[in-house]
């Protein structure tokens, strides 16, 4: 396959009851450079005018931009454009099979790679903490000797048949236990139940955020601000590197799939955050567009 070209847009609105004196935010909303994936242009658009701003990398060498406004403000909306191309990645199939015991040994006395080293990614984070439910999940998928590939795809297929999408279900603290027992949710909580089996067999896995190409129904075009968010999961072997996997849509990840940011869980890439001064409540609207390159769209 070619390159796949995308326009993606990404916007965040707060709207304040009573204007916000103060706010400062901190902005996950720069698409990565990767080897497969290109960022042609980015722009993050912020109203009202920012006082301070500020770009940086994070301890995952993600993207990230510091901002504050600190006259009065009824609204806050943070828009990001980007375009993007995507090249197919590399296939982790073929070779000689590698025990998922070897890779889970191998990792531990490995350098760092991609800026934290993956031994670490095996480790529990805040919002996947060790689950003795999730071990127990898991274990059917890695028999003893099995092949790590071979193991995390089977996992991968089993939260996809075992768990039901539905929005709605949980929230953004929901914890891994209760998805487990609900067996619903959304893709943040598949992609956490994942990561929360992986690590209890010791294995590294790192929860990725981006975006996937949908489809509009045959014969409609596409529409703008419909799309959303998405979050998968990328787990590591010294031989294979990074492999990204979707349970949720029981895939690996390919040229539909662009990536923004990575970390131990959600809360490393959490797209928006921020501490504000007044507000006395606020309501928030986030509508996000992938629009294929010469695709045409029409408004909501």
């Amino acid at each position: 396959m070619g390159i796949e070209r995308y326009t993606v847009e990404h916007e965040t609105r707060y709207s304040y009851r009573v204007p916000v004196s103060q706010s400062w935010q901190l902005a996950h909303l720069t698409p990565r450079e990767l080897p497969w994936q290109h960022v042609v242009s980015h722009e993050l658009r912020i109203e009202p005018a920012t006082d301070e701003r500020r770009e940086e990398r994070d301890a995952f060498g993600n993207g990230v931009t510091h901002f504050a406004v600190y006259a009065p403000h009824p609204l806050l909306r943070v828009r990001m454009l980007a375009r993007v191309e995507i090249r197919e990645r590399p296939d982790p199939a073929g070779g000689q099979p590698l025990s998922w015991e070897a890779v889970r040994d191998a990792v531990r006395g490995e350098p760092g790679q991609d800026e934290l080293a993956p031994a670490r990614l095996s480790e529990p984070s805040a919002l996947v903490p060790w689950s003795e439910a999730a071990r127990a999940y898991a274990a059917p998928s890695f028999a003893e000797g099995r092949d790590w590939l071979e193991a995390i795809v089977h996992l991968r297929r089993r939260i996809h048949a075992d768990f039901h999408f539905e929005p709605g279900a949980t929230t953004v603290s929901t914890q891994v236990d209760e998805v487990l027992e609900l067996r619903s949710g959304v893709c943040q909580d598949f992609a956490h139940v994942m990561l929360a089996c992986l690590r209890g067999q010791g294995l590294p896995a790192r929860y990725v955020s981006g975006y996937l190409r949908t489809d509009p129904p045959p014969g409609r075009a596409r529409l703008l601000g419909v799309d959303a968010s998405h979050a998968w999961v990328a787990a590591y072997s010294p031989k294979h590197g990074w492999v990204e996997l979707d349970p949720t849509n029981d895939t690996r990840a390919d040229q539909r799939y662009i990536t923004l940011a990575w970390g131990a869980d959600f809360a490393d890439v959490v797209p928006l955050r921020g501490v504000i001064l007044g507000g006395r409540g606020q309501s928030m609207g986030v509508a996000v567009s992938v629009i294929p390159e010469q695709e045409t769209v029409l408004p909501r």
